[in-house]
């Protein structure tokens, strides 16, 4: 009861969002399913009942569903990509030997009927009248039986038969590590609706995009199962597997062969499991008495290694309450499983054999997608850079602080790894769709990396208390919503009062690039006119320090005139002189200081390294 009127209380919460905007809205679909899972055979069969409101302003004839599992089918879509593209993912392919050459082969294209995966769907009603249903790969669409007219609801009811595949990516039995069921994309998922239309992507094994609402979750498997996952597992001290209330032992008639756990989770747009029979399960108190539970593997070799993550994870979840917001559920999951490490809703399936170091890393990344993704639930589809980018920054920036060795700039890696896509000739403009990039390594330094300098590089552009801010006012306006990249620019301006248009557009919708030198630095009488050239497309302010022979520093700011704003000293310990602004169209800038030539010691662009200059070489003039 108490657990029930939590999640009343949490849900009445959420449901202030819908009064944010009266512009904005979003589809709402309250999930009930039944499973039984033969454990032995990695099947499942199912019962789903779906209320769905239609808060849109338009009148909908059809919808469509997710069937993530027929991707893992010799022939499917993600079997054809994996035969097509450059560099396919390790994970999924085996390498073969073919007339004494090394060959890439697809591991879905092997697969025998017993190892594929499926989701089958039968029986589909609408308000309780049969509906017309078409599998198209991993879609099934669904011709209603009547249309849903705008702000209206209905309920759709089906039974669906599913087999937990091979695994190869994300979900699936057996994993590298052991681990029996990684169920995640497991079941008939409704796919988005929203301002731009249908989002029935095919799964080609890139990232989603989900319907904000509730699940409430029946799964019955044989009783040796640990089961860890999303949600508020409602009958904890009949299961037991470490949920148990303090003090309580539960006991299991003699004949039991199963167990059904019964898990509701409020305002989600994902449902993700997992189950072994040798887990172990540690729980930990949070900041804000949230829950922190770890599931992983009973083995001697990695037990210290989690047993030594856990006050890590309090301290970490506590550093992006504080930088970020509270995070607004109660429990949050780290589970052994998967192929790597991937979040869902408060939860990740993360691998566990690795270093302290490495699943330290991971589990600090999944949990930061706490926020950017399933809280702040942008299209990671269309725009993944916005989800992982920003997740890889406040995973740079906390583990930095956390840290008993801090550096001065924790982003560089990322700038390196930029520039070495540059270099490559193989960049994408991050608009490109994730599954639509010619190889897997752009897709991943656009989105990881260059997502994450959109961050870093606007601590630059608008100052790191400002960047601060706009991260806050971001999740705190957006949280339960899906934005935009628009809506992240136009917070950074709010906060600014910076105009950022030009930013989002070069950064993210071209491959335009920062290139900015000093053309020349010449004797003025006793002053000295330093020019400096932008040879990249891409403008940006200027910083720009100067360092004397006699030890004394200044620096000069150049306003970018496209902003309309003028930054604060970054650092107010240095004198910083504010010059007139720099026009887009002018590719020269002059400017003059009151010293010497000969007073000169260096001259650099950007000595914070945060703006991200392709061509470092010419920002930078020295008297050796």
């Amino acid at each position: 009861m108490r657990k029930l009127l939590l999640l009343s209380i949490v849900t009445l919460n959420l449901g202030s969002i819908y009064a944010q905007s009266s512009s904005y809205w979003q589809q709402h679909a309250d999930y009930k399913m039944d499973v039984v899972m033969d454990a032995k055979k990695y099947q499942y069969t199912g019962k789903q009942e779906l209320v769905y409101t239609n808060n849109s302003p338009d009148t909908l004839r059809k919808v469509y569903y997710h069937l993530f599992n027929n991707a893992f089918q010799p022939g499917s879509e993600m079997d054809a990509r994996l035969h097509s593209i450059k560099d396919p993912d390790a994970r999924m392919v085996n390498k073969v030997k073919v007339d004494g050459k090394e060959v890439k082969v697809s591991r879905i294209e092997t697969l025998k009927p017993d190892e594929i995966g499926y989701l089958r769907i039968s029986n589909f009603k609408q308000d309780g009248v049969a509906a017309t249903t078409k599998e198209v790969g991993t879609i099934l669409e669904v011709t209603l039986a009547k249309p849903i007219l705008p702000n209206s609801k209905t309920t759709f009811t089906l039974d669906f038969d599913g087999q937990s595949p091979v695994q190869i990516r994300r979900s699936g039995r057996n994993n590298s590590e052991g681990v029996e069921f990684s169920m995640s994309q497991w079941y008939p998922k409704l796919a988005e609706f929203d301002f731009e239309g249908w989002h029935a992507d095919p799964y080609i094994a890139r990232e989603f995009h989900g319907v904000w609402g509730n699940f409430d979750v029946n799964i019955t498997i044989d009783k040796e199962y640990t089961i860890g996952g999303t949600g508020y597992l409602q009958n904890p001290n009949e299961i037991g597997h470490g949920y148990e209330d303090a003090g309580v032992k539960v006991t299991y008639p003699k004949r039991t062969k199963t167990l059904t756990w019964h898990f509701v989770a409020p305002m989600v747009h994902d449902f993700t499991w997992a189950a072994d029979r040798n887990y172990m399960h540690d729980v930990v108190k949070g900041a804000n008495n949230v829950d922190l539970h770890f599931l992983y593997k009973n083995n001697p070799k990695t037990t210290e290694n989690w047993k030594k993550l856990q006050p890590l994870m309090v301290n970490m979840l506590d550093f992006f309450n504080k930088n970020i917001g509270d995070y607004p559920y109660k429990q949050y999951s780290f589970i052994q499983g998967g192929d790597g490490g991937m979040e869902y809703a408060m939860c990740t399936l993360m691998l566990g054999n690795g270093t302290l170091a490495g699943i330290y890393g991971t589990a600090t990344h999944e949990l930061a997608h706490a926020w950017f993704q399933h809280v702040l639930a942008t299209n990671e589809s269309k725009h993944p850079w916005m989800d992982e980018g920003f997740t890889t920054y406040v995973q740079d920036w906390a583990e930095n602080e956390l840290s008993d060795k801090k550096v001065e700039n924790p982003f560089k890696g990322n700038y390196n790894a930029y520039y070495k896509l540059i270099e490559s000739g193989k960049e994408q403009a991050q608009s490109t769709h994730g599954d639509r990039y010619d190889e897997n390594r752009p897709y991943s330094v656009s989105s990881y990396v260059k997502g994450s300098i959109f961050l870093s590089q606007l601590n630059y552009v608008i100052g790191k208390d400002k960047l601060a801010e706009t991260i806050k006012r971001y999740y705190h306006d957006f949280k339960f919503k899906h934005p935009t990249p628009n809506d992240i620019k136009r917070t950074a301006e709010r906060v600014s009062g910076a105009n950022l248009d030009w930013y989002l557009m070069d950064w993210t919708q071209t491959t335009n690039t920062i290139d900015y030198g000093i053309k020349t630095v010449a004797d003025n009488g006793e002053k000295t006119t330093i020019s400096l050239e932008r040879i990249g497309r891409m403008p940006m302010p200027i910083d720009l320090l100067v360092e004397y022979t006699d030890g004394t520093m200044e620096s000069f700011y150049i306003p970018l005139r496209l902003m309309h704003f003028e930054k604060e000293n970054p650092n107010p310990s240095v004198k910083r002189t504010v010059l007139n602004d720099w026009t887009w169209a002018a590719s020269n800038y002059d400017f003059t200081i009151e010293k010497s030539k000969s007073t000169i010691k260096k001259i650099t662009i950007d000595p914070s390294g945060l703006m991200a200059d392709v061509k470092q070489e010419n920002n930078m003039y020295e008297v050796k």
